[in-house]
Formats: structure tokens, sequence, C-alpha cells
């Protein structure tokens, strides 16, 4: 077997983590989408999911402020519209209004739901021990949502540098946990 190097900067595109999904914020009466791919599993229950969110964007001084947000899981239908939302400044830009997203109620934060994704999770931060250095937020699910209809969510994993992946085909191995 022939292996070559590979640099660096681009290991992120082999471990990536899990869908690309929408985190909405709500704070001085505006609400924001964002597009993340950079979160993790922490723990099953309560569920905690770790997200790193930079600094220099618009959502991270509402997440440092309101504590709460959602995690909206869209599907490949919502592919242009999620590359849209990250390639734009909520500063500048309504991302509900300009790519077509509908903000619904959410049931325990103020933060809004996405109604076209295929889940929607309210969060709340539970630990930012570790934002000012890494800009690592631990979020507690309160509550989470999810369409009856979408049987097999086809959702978005990004490779990086606009390369994303569906989820494909699903197969069931024998295991333990419940």
């Amino acid at each position: 077997m022939t292996k070559r190097p590979l640099p660096l900067s681009k290991v992120y595109c082999l471990l990536e983590p899990g869908p690309v999904v929408l985190l909405t914020t709500a704070y001085q009466g505006k609400a924001n989408v964002m597009t993340i791919s950079w979160h993790l599993m922490m723990e099953f229950e309560p569920p905690l999911v770790g997200c790193i969110v930079s600094g220099r964007n618009f959502s991270f001084d509402a997440l440092m402020a309101t504590r709460q947000c959602v995690l909206n899981i869209p599907t490949a239908e919502l592919a242009a519209k999620v590359v849209g939302c990250g390639n734009v400044s909520g500063r500048r830009v309504d991302k509900f209004h300009a790519f077509g997203l509908t903000p619904a109620p959410a049931a325990l934060v103020a933060a809004p739901l996405i109604a076209e994704c295929y889940a929607n999770l309210e969060c709340r931060v539970a630990d930012t021990r570790q934002v000012k250095r890494y800009n690592f937020f631990v979020l507690e699910v309160l509550k989470a949502w999810i369409d009856p209809a979408c049987k097999i969510p086809r959702t978005l994993h990004h490779r990086g540098r606009g390369v994303f992946m569906l989820a494909g085909e699903t197969i069931k191995l024998p295991s333990k946990m419940k």
C-alpha cells in the first residue's frame, strides 16, 4: 500500500464530526442563522453537544448574551440555503428573509426553529469554560423536534472547501447499546 502525506490544513476533512447544522439565535430583537459543522455529542442524558462558534461571528455575541440557541438539522434539499447562510454575515443580512427560511417559535428558548429543517434541538449553554480559549460551547438540549414525514433524512456532511457528502446507505449491525 502506497500512501502520500496529507497537508495538516486538510486533516479536518477526514474527521468530519456529523451533519451540518444551522444554529439560530435571537438577540436584541434580531433572529440570526449560522451554518456550523464543528460540533460533537458529549453525553446522552441529558444530551450535551459541544460546538465551536468563532468569536468573529455575529452569533457568538448572541450566544454569549442569551445563553440559548437552536441547532436545526437540514437535509440535502436545503443545501444551497445552508451554503448561502454560511457565506454571508448576519450583521448585514437577514438570513431568514434572504434564503427563504421560515422562523417558527420554540417551546423553551427565544431563538427560533427553522421550519424547513428535518430536526430542531432547543439548547441552553451549559458550560463556557472553554470559550475564551477555544470558542467551544457546551450546549444542553432541552427539547428536540423531528419531522415524522422524513423517514430517511439525507443530511449534509462538510468535507471542506465547498465539498459535502450526503448521508447515504444505512446498515444495522449487532449492538448491546439501546
